[in-house]
């Protein structure tokens, strides 16, 4: 269900002085994340799904000093990561309120996204406890390999984040490696510099995934190449000096560029990527890119409305012509988060 309305973008200090996971504490039972919410409601006929526990992880292992709710949140997301994932590696993705899993294993977009929040928690996450499962389970999972480019895109981020913390071994090199193989390079065209020839959906976690393979791998083209096709995204979806997220029906190549609905996770993925590359090259204009995403969400977009509920601590699901979807669930929220834990970390 859609749910619009006009909002008045609030003073941003408060929303950077402290990272807002009331909504995700309120999303979450013993068993996982529920993935939809109308409005501030949580909808259980949905019920859980791997991909966003997979999100949650990310989030909660970012934290340096967690309290103990958001300790409790990362050992909620890694319970349900080590059930969805089998034998072999790969990993269910949704989870009925009556806890039977509706699909079988396999390795797609969840896999990858769940080696993601793995690998995070497992190089970050301040609880020993914590690392030594994540590592464990991301161990198990970073055998298999996908020929979908976000896929591996999204392991490699996982991966990356093993490595820089000094552990992961031949296991993430050879993961990273695989990725920037499946992901490609992007053409000499300077009006697409893209590898596809189709925006769609986490666009930015191919650029990043190439920015920290060529750091990591020690190679420069794939880094040249991953910083060109970041500073393109970042290009094309600027306008009048604010971010203007491409929209969830993606964008192909010779066609005009469609601007709604505009989707909170687009803008995470894009300021993940921009603090990787602010991180790697020390250039100032990543951390402008940084900044851009969150005022996004803080009502410096194409109809200047703000996109969280401050007093609910959620994300609205969407930016439509008419206003935000005022929608909370949890991609929206944990995009939110992710966004803002870059303006908090500096």
């Amino acid at each position: 269900m859609t749910a619009q309305a006009v909002s008045t973008a609030p003073d941003p200090d408060p929303a950077l002085s402290a990272i807002p996971f009331t909504h995700l504490a309120r999303l979450t039972d013993d068993t996982g994340l529920f993935e939809h919410a109308r409005h501030t409601i949580a909808r259980r006929e949905h019920g859980y799904c791997t991909d966003d526990a997979a999100r949650g992880l990310v989030v909660t292992g970012r934290e340096a000093d967690p309290s103990a709710e958001v300790l409790r949140l990362a050992e909620c997301y890694l319970t349900f990561l080590t059930h969805a994932q089998d034998a072999t590696g790969a990993f269910h993705n949704r989870l009925g309120f009556d806890r039977v899993w509706a699909d079988e294993p396999a390795v797609e977009d969840w896999w990858g996204r769940a080696l993601w929040g793995l690998g995070t928690a497992a190089a970050r996450c301040p609880a020993p406890w914590i690392r030594e499962e994540a590592h464990h389970a991301f161990a198990q999972g970073a055998s298999r390999r996908s020929g979908n480019p976000r896929s591996m895109a999204f392991a490699a981020l996982g991966a990356a984040e093993l490595l820089r913390a000094g552990s992961g071994g031949e296991p993430a090199l050879s993961l990273l490696s695989d990725a920037v193989t499946v992901i490609g390079h992007p053409g000499p065209d300077p009006h697409w510099p893209w590898p596809e020839e189709r925006l769609t959906y986490a666009n930015a976690a191919l650029a990043e995934t190439l920015i920290a393979a060529g750091d990591l791998l020690d190679d420069p083209p794939v880094l040249a190449a991953g910083l060109r096709m970041l500073t393109w995204l970042l290009d094309i979806q600027t306008h009048d000096g604010h971010l203007s997220a491409l929209p969830a029906a993606g964008w192909r190549r010779g066609t005009t560029r469609p601007r709604y609905d505009q989707q909170p996770i687009e803008v995470a993925a894009l300021a993940d990527a921009c603090a990787t590359a602010a991180t790697i090259t020390g250039a100032r204009t990543w951390r402008a890119g940084v900044d851009r995403c969150i005022a996004w969400f803080l009502g410096d977009n194409d109809i200047g409305q703000i996109m969280w509920n401050p007093a609910t601590g959620g994300g609205y699901d969407g930016l439509t012509p008419l206003g935000p979807n005022l929608n909370q669930g949890a991609e929206s929220t944990l995009a939110l988060i992710a966004t803002l834990q870059h303006g908090v970390s500096r």
